[in-house]
Parts: structure tokens; sequence; C-alpha cells
């Protein structure tokens, strides 16, 4: 704690200035609140002394104290709401010593160096960021947020740290990035920055609680509080970060810009694997249960690929920072688990819905049974549109292609029969043979099985004049069904929240995808199925991209932009010439379950 003035002093006495500024509107709320009161006091002084003796002054005296009643009371309400409100907590997986005792030595290490108070606790996000955590509010300790020293009153922050720089950094590396943030537990613990944080938090709390508990008369003094201390709020926090960065200065210096374009890369390789690799898991009921681990497998293949990044691969054989925990798998399988409900909702625990997957077994657990429900889903919207417009007539198939004179195949009908009924999942059980209600006949069947096919979906949306009204309905028809299926996810978990469930995320990863995307997905995981069901193809994964198509070992990458010709233009040709390369053969049923 010797260092704890010195840091205001030598670095941003701005600091304490802006704290005191915020402190100030405190002052003045508090005496707006106490002037009626002050008032009342005065005028029955002065009418006990007789000084206000007379009319009209025993009614306005009666009013006045009515009034400052009135106001104390709204006054020690909104001031109760302040101070008892539970400030926000960002979710983290706790780490205690016992499970990091080197880290935490590390950090302490830090702490005495640059003699500051070393944080209460350490606690992982899994996210690319680290930053100091006040838990000390009694409303945390009523409500069992925080338990352990991090929770008792003058305690210092919580050291937050983004997990994925435990996994890619190495031990030198994630101690020159933790140092600034070390250091800011001195300028946490000054009276007057802690007073100004604390009113802060309080209001924002104080917002958040006339939001949801019906007390609307709280959220807009809050917020004008919010308001007249704002700019001074922020100003003491930059304020506070740079006397921090000042005194860490002299900590690890030459590795300083070595760890920050590590932290850059890591949000660029983390970004990748959450939105290509842990959605698709996610959306399909499963978790990756090792992020982190794979994040390092994610950066050395953007490092391998990006020239600016070479060289960076030979740090591989330094010590890396996840060495630093007693059990690195138990913590990656927590903050796993925790990314997946913060960027994806999911629930708080595995369950038979929502169970872990290892990265050896994500190719065919989760790859192949998205493409498998995509491909059902696909053929279960046109059955659906088949049974609205049962005269409707695709346009006819190129030359050389099944169904063409000549060809020895059988052209189907965009009125062909559902291959089944969907089920709850959204899914089609093949080899169903039901004539629908229309009357048109069922799937042909080829080599003995009879299933949906791809050549349907060629002919659904092949269009000569370019219009794509077919595609466009397809398209409709798929958002609407995915609306459906996740409409009913979304009650299922909300039914299980006494279980745990989390139904929203609070950080979500994508905004909503639109029709086309949605149905070149769909047709992309049909013409996948086709592959690996007729042409000896499977699926793989890329750390970088997700879900991919594996001929003969090699990713084949030149399948997206011919999906996009058929579905934007209705031109199958350049899909056909890829099929037939390949040995695909569009007629034979596909299997989607």
């Amino acid at each position: 704690m010797s260092g704890t003035g010195s840091i205001i002093e030598a670095g941003v006495p701005s600091a304490r200035s802006r704290a005191l500024a915020v402190l100030r509107v405190r002052s003045r709320a508090l005496a707006f609140g106490l002037l009626p009161a002050a008032l009342a006091v005065v005028l029955v002084a002065a009418r006990a002394t007789g000084r206000l003796a007379g009319e009209p002054w025993p009614a306005v005296t009666l009013v006045v104290c009515a009034v400052a009643a009135l106001v104390l009371l709204v006054g020690g309400t909104f001031a109760a709401v302040v101070l008892r409100a539970s400030p926000a907590v960002t979710p983290t997986v706790p780490l205690s010593e016992a499970a990091a005792p080197d880290l935490y030595r590390l950090v302490r290490d830090l702490a005495d160096r640059m003699d500051v108070p070393a944080p209460s606790a350490i606690a992982l996000t899994p996210d690319c960021d680290s930053w100091l955590e006040d838990r000390t509010h009694g409303a945390h300790r009523r409500s069992g947020i925080a338990a352990g020293p991090e929770s008792e009153p003058g305690a210092a922050p919580v050291l937050v740290i983004g997990s994925p720089f435990l996994w890619w950094m190495r031990v030198a590396e994630l101690r020159a990035v933790l140092a600034p943030v070390v250091a800011g537990t001195g300028p946490s613990a000054h009276p007057d920055i802690a007073d100004a944080r604390g009113f802060v938090r309080g209001l924002d709390a104080a917002v958040d609680v006339g939001s949801r508990r019906g007390l609307g008369w709280i959220a807009p003094p809050a917020r004008l509080l919010l308001r007249l201390c704002r700019t001074d709020a922020a100003e003491m926090e930059r304020g506070v970060a740079r006397a921090a960065s000042e005194r860490a200065q002299d900590v690890d210096y030459g590795l300083r810009m070595v760890a920050q374009e590590q932290v850059g890369l890591a949000y660029a390789g983390w970004d990748r694997l959450l939105t290509r690799v842990a959605l698709p898991a996610w959306r399909m009921g499963r978790w990756p249960a090792r992020l982190d681990a794979g994040v390092v497998s994610a950066l050395t293949e953007l490092s391998r690929r990006d020239r600016l990044a070479e060289g960076f691969t030979s740090r591989l054989g330094e010590r890396p920072a996840c060495d630093l925990l007693e059990q690195p798998g138990a913590v990656d399988e927590a903050t796993s688990l925790l990314a997946a409900r913060l960027f994806h909702g999911g629930p708080a625990e595995t369950g038979p819905a929502w169970s872990p997957v290892d990265w050896a077994a994500y190719p065919e657990e989760v790859v192949d049974r998205k493409w498998r429900t995509e491909a059902a889903r696909l053929h279960a919207a046109l059955d659906a549109l088949d049974a609205l417009d049962p005269l409707a007539v695709p346009a006819g198939p190129s030359p050389g292609s099944p169904g063409a004179p000549g060809s020895t195949a059988a052209a189907p009908a965009r009125a062909s029969t559902p291959v089944a009924g969907a089920t709850a999942a959204g899914s089609t059980a093949a080899g169903s043979t039901t004539v629908a209600a229309t009357g048109s006949p069922a799937p042909p069947t080829v080599d003995g099985f009879t299933g949906p096919t791809l050549e349907r979906v060629l002919g659904y949306l092949t269009d000569p004049a370019g219009q794509g009204a077919a595609g466009e309905a397809l398209a409709g028809r798929l958002s609407a069904d995915l609306a459906r299926e996740e409409r009913a996810a979304g009650t299922a978990a909300g039914a299980g929240k006494a279980r745990g469930a989390d139904a929203v995320p609070l950080f979500p990863l994508q905004p909503p995808r639109s029709g086309r995307d949605l149905l070149a997905d769909h047709v992309t995981a049909m013409v996948c199925c086709a592959a690996v069901d007729s042409a000896g193809a499977a699926p793989g994964l890329d750390w970088l991209d997700g879900p991919v198509l594996l001929v003969g070992g090699d990713r084949r990458s030149d399948l997206a932009a011919r999906v996009l010709r058929l579905v934007e233009d209705g031109d199958p040709e350049p899909l056909r010439d890829w099929l037939a390369d390949l040995g695909v053969r569009p007629e034979k049923p596909v299997r989607v379950v």
C-alpha cells in the first residue's frame, strides 16, 4: 500500500480530481434532497421562537414539513436502492490458489515489484481481454456471487484473465501483458477513486433495478445522475489507466511489444474459432470441451497462412502459460462451457441435448450431423412447398443431366412425394415411400435405396430465366422453419431455467442469417451429403473455417461459388460439372438421418 499515494502523484493527478468531481455530483444530489428538510427545520424553529407568528405561517410550515417528509421518503428510498443494488458481475470461472499456485505466485511477484496491492483472487473469462473487477459490494455477499476473500470489505479487486491468453501465450508474454492490469490495484485502493467508482456502479445497478422490479421512478433520476458524472467518470478511468501504465513501464518492457502482437493474433484466432468452429457445434446441441486448446491449433494455422505471422510458431517451444495451472484440462472444459453460455445461450450444465464433444470426434458428430440435419430440413421445406403448389413444374433439366433427352435417369418432379414427415428436430426420416395427398408418385428407387436426392434440389432451383422465384420461395420457407425450431428450443430452455439453463446469449456472436445465406448453407450441406454417400468424400474440420469437405484427404474449397451460382442465378451447370468431376451421382438417394 506504500505506493498508492505515489501512483496518484507521479501518474495522473487528474484521476483523483475527476473522482472528486464525481463525488461532488453525489453531494449536490444529497443537498437537493435535504433542502426541503432544512427549510422545514428553519420554519419550525422560527415558529417556536415566535419570529413567524400569525397567518399564513402555520399553513406554510405544515405544507413545507409535508413536502420535506415526502422528499426524504423518496430520497431515502432512492439512496437505499443505489446502496443495495447489486452491480453487474461478469460471469467467470473462479480459479483458486490451489488450482493455480504458480499463476498466483507470478501475479503476487508482479504486485510486489510495482509496489501495489496484490489482487484478492484470480478468475478466467472466455474472451481475449483482462481487467480488474471489484466484488466487495454487500449485495454480492448476500446473493452468493462472491463468497471468498474478494468479497470482504476493502479487499483488492479480482484479476480476470482471458483464458485464450493462458493457452496461446508463453509465461513471459503473459507476465508482460498482466503487468499494467495488476498495476491498476494501486489506484483502485485510493479512497476517493474507490468511492467514486462505487457511486457510479450503484447508479448503473439502480437503473437496472428500476427497469426489472417495477420501480420505474428510480431509473430516471439515476440516469440523470449518470449523465451528470459520465464525462468525469470516463476521464477518471483514463487517468487510472495512465497511472497503471506508468507504474508498469519498467516491468518486462522489452517483451511488451511482442506480447501485444500476440494479443491481436489471439483475438483474431479466437474469433474465428468461435464463429466458424464452435458455433456450428453449439447449434447442434454439442459444445467443444477444449476450446482453449483448439485456439492453439487455430492460431498456429493462422500463423502458417499469414505471412505477417511468420516466425510466431517458433514460440511454441517455450513454456506455455497454461503450465501455470494444476489441471489445465479441467479449467479448459469449464471455460468452454461458460463460452457456450455467454455466446450462444446454452445451458449451464450438460444433458441429453447438450453434451461435450472432443476435437477428434468433431467431424463425425458435428459436421456430418450438421449436413444431414440441414439436408433433411431442405427436403422438408420442398415437401411443404410441393403441398402448397402441387402442379408446379420445375424448369427442364440441362442437356446431359438426369431426366434430359437421352438420359436413362428419371427427372424428379418438383411435386415429388415427401421423403417423410419432419420430426420435432426438423430432420426427415429416409426410406419412406409414402404417397403425398396430391397423388404424386414416391421418390425413385436407385440401387435399391429410396430417399431424397440432390437431383430434386437441382431441378427445383434451375431457372433459365434467372428470375429466382423458386429460390426465394425455398429460402423463405427455410427461414420460417428454422425460426420455428429456434422458438421451440427457446421454449424448452425457458422451461429448464429452474435446472440452470440460459435461454438467451449475453454476447451473441452473429446476427440472424438471411434467407439466401440459409438456402446456400442447406444446398451445400445436401451436396456434401451426396459426396460423402456416393463419392467417398468425408467430413472434416478446418481450425479457421470450421466444417469442410475432404476428398482424398484434401479440402475442397471450390464448392461455395458453384452453389451461389445455383442459388442466386438458377444456373446448375457449374455445380453439375463439379459433381461429375468428383463422381457424385445426383440421382442417388442420400441418407439424411
